[in-house]
């Protein structure tokens, strides 16, 4: 049976009433409410992604439900910012039917607990093309806190969490190459491209550190030109400073030519901020806290632009420095 024949009122009542919180009503009504804490200000964010642009069609499809809302939850996490809720927006094509859309709402109900988030409503309507999939995420902040992209300041440090890469390896993988790669290296690029890891505990704790801040979504390269000009700023970026991941560096060892290319992957989602020289300490010290690797990869400096550069401060050229939507 295809999903439309279940009705859309029976849809929801069946797959995502379940993930409703109190401010959802049980989705029983046209609006959530959803209260603010005094002296909080209320983060919000949206994401889309699009089978066959953001993820595979024969991908699980709990796996497309985190992957969906865990790229919200890293946007929150970029403005050191506690997530709290989300809005859900589907556009199904008809074949999708029940069996589908129950693994995906047991995917968004295994995130929900991880990351103590819930439900407030949404809406569903049928496409005659590609599913698309548009989440809105909700966060809170201490007011006057948030971090902005537009802080960073010459003789900032430049800092970025986790690795660099893995994800648009892991979709070069799923597209066919990399064969000869190891069935554990295998898994984990491929992991690292269907589910990201957004750093929300790593976040909130950069406030008060870091100048300014941004996940990298497009491109490690293309999302520091972001800070860099709303910071009116530049930025050097050592390519043998960037960390990479042991399935990675396997891939890099035997192909030199495609260190560049991670810097400018996208879909990383981790942490890439700029703050003052005499914190790096306390980067070092939350780092080993929480068990996140972050590294420093290059500096800011006066004027405009990222350079990407070698060992001996000798600029690389990159094709496209991430990626581009339209």
């Amino acid at each position: 049976m295809a999903a439309d024949e279940l009705g859309e009122f029976e849809r929801i009542a069946r797959f995502f009433a379940p993930l409703a919180g109190p401010g959802g009503l049980g989705l029983l009504d046209d609006a959530a409410l959803v209260e603010c804490r005094a002296g909080r200000q209320l983060v919000v964010t949206a994401d889309a992604i699009v089978a066959g642009v953001h993820y595979l069609p024969d991908d699980p499809p709990e796996l497309v439900a985190r992957k969906l809302l865990r790229v919200n939850l890293s946007d929150l996490a970029a403005m050191g910012a506690r997530p709290l809720h989300y809005v859900l927006t589907t556009a199904f094509p008809a074949e999708i039917n029940p069996e589908w859309l129950g693994r995906f709402a047991e995917g968004l109900g295994e995130d929900q607990r991880r990351f103590r988030i819930d439900l407030l409503g949404g809406d569903s309507v049928g496409t005659v093309g590609p599913a698309v999939l548009s989440l809105t995420a909700i966060g809170e902040v201490t007011a006057g806190k948030a971090v902005r992209r537009s802080g960073a300041k010459p003789g900032d440090l430049v800092w970025v969490s986790g690795t660099i890469g893995d994800a648009y390896l892991g979709l070069r993988l799923l597209r066919g190459e990399y064969s000869e790669l190891s069935p554990e290296h295998r898994a984990y690029l491929v992991r690292r491209f269907q589910i990201p890891d957004p750093r929300t505990q790593l976040g909130p704790l950069l406030r008060g550190i870091a100048h300014a801040m941004i996940d990298v979504s497009d491109g490690l390269l293309a999302d520091l030109a972001h800070v860099c000009e709303t910071s009116q700023a530049a930025a050097i970026v050592e390519l043998d400073l960037v960390p990479l991941s042991p399935a990675a560096e396997v891939i890099v060892e035997r192909d030199p030519a495609m260190r560049p290319r991670l810097a400018t992957g996208g879909d990383d989602y981790e942490l890439l901020f700029a703050a003052p020289a005499d914190a790096a300490e306390r980067i070092v010290a939350l780092s080993s806290r929480l068990g996140v690797p972050i590294a420093r990869i290059g500096r800011i400096e006066p004027g405009a632009g990222v350079r990407l550069a070698d060992a001996y401060g000798r600029t690389i050229v990159v094709e496209q420095a991430g990626y581009r939507h339209f």
